[in-house]
């Protein structure tokens, strides 16, 4: 019998985690409360399987080890790891992560999939909550590797510990931070891009489209490798990136970037929505999807086979 995670809330990140860990040969006991939450999550499995089987599926991989409980309790009840992906509701949040600790068997960590909240604030009506941490995962979760992991003021260092060495054994990429930050770490550095992005559509600089073009034939394409910093470290050639900094630092202080959000307005609100529907074209939401699954598949075996050779 297959170990069993359990997956606390089934939305497009808790499905997402439902279909990877399925495809780990793992058994996932689901919950979600809404009344419709099980045939929503059996068509997200459902389209996420043939990415998944591109990418290879792991000895006694199959959907049949999919359960969505009637109940919390019983969703929890077996499990070796939980994870909670809820929407991002402090109260909600707080109160949840409370009923799972109490639900949980002791010595289980319960990680929440929180895009944004601190552990330190979540915990707080935990009975238990030297086990809770974040487990911060992007969206697909079935394909992305990165989780960035971070305990509260309150979780004990084997708990994070646990988590960071579970994620790796399911075939994620962790960062365990060594201290809480808001937004954590990837969300910190793609908000400043989108807000950059919002600012050049509120300001009539830039389309939807030719944003979404500079990154994905830009800078975009040297990301998957190296990263930002080492990008930089490169463009400043032999001498590196202290050539680069001190070449190039004093444009730092150009009024190039405008980290504060643009006000949403109804008219910005308005202009992206309609940029994203001119350039998604005749494609459905589900094209798209399926589009991406095979872009990012190829991008990893591509890079993969780069560094290999």
């Amino acid at each position: 019998m297959p170990e069993t995670v359990a997956c606390v809330g089934a939305g497009v990140i808790g499905g997402g985690w439902v279909a990877h860990f399925l495809a780990q040969g793992f058994r996932v006991h689901a919950w979600d409360p809404a009344p419709d939450a099980e045939a929503k999550l059996k068509r997200l499995v459902d389209a996420a399987w043939p990415a998944l089987t591109s990418l290879g599926l792991n000895n006694g991989a199959s959907r049949d080890n999919l359960v969505v409980a009637p109940t919390l309790a019983e969703a929890v009840a077996d499990a070796v790891f939980v994870q909670e992906s809820a929407p991002e509701d402090l109260p909600l949040k707080q109160k949840l992560l409370s009923e799972i600790d109490a639900a949980t068997p002791p010595g289980i960590v319960i990680a929440s999939s929180t895009s944004g909240y601190g552990m330190t604030e979540m915990q707080a009506d935990a009975a238990t909550p030297e086990r809770l941490v974040v487990g911060h995962p992007f969206n697909p979760p079935y394909l992305i590797p990165l989780v960035e992991v971070v305990g509260g003021a309150r979780t004990e260092a084997w708990a994070v510990e646990h988590a960071a060495d579970f994620y790796r054994r399911v075939g994620k990429t962790v960062i365990t931070m060594d201290r809480e930050v808001p937004g954590f770490i990837a969300n910190r550095l793609q908000e400043a891009l989108w807000r950059e992005a919002l600012h050049m559509v509120a300001n009539g600089e830039a389309t939807v489209e030719q944003i979404d073009t500079a990154i994905t034939d830009g800078p975009g394409l040297r990301w998957p490798v190296q990263g930002p910093m080492l990008t930089f470290h490169l463009a400043g050639g032999e001498g590196g990136m202290a050539h680069m900094l001190d070449h190039f630092g004093p444009s730092l202080k150009s009024p190039w970037t405008r980290l504060e959000a643009p006000e949403l307005t109804t008219e910005l609100r308005d202009a992206v929505v309609e940029g994203c529907e001119d350039e998604a074209g005749e494609r459905t939401i589900a094209d798209l999807i399926a589009e991406r699954d095979r872009a990012i598949i190829a991008i990893q075996r591509a890079v993969e086979e780069a560094r290999d050779g």
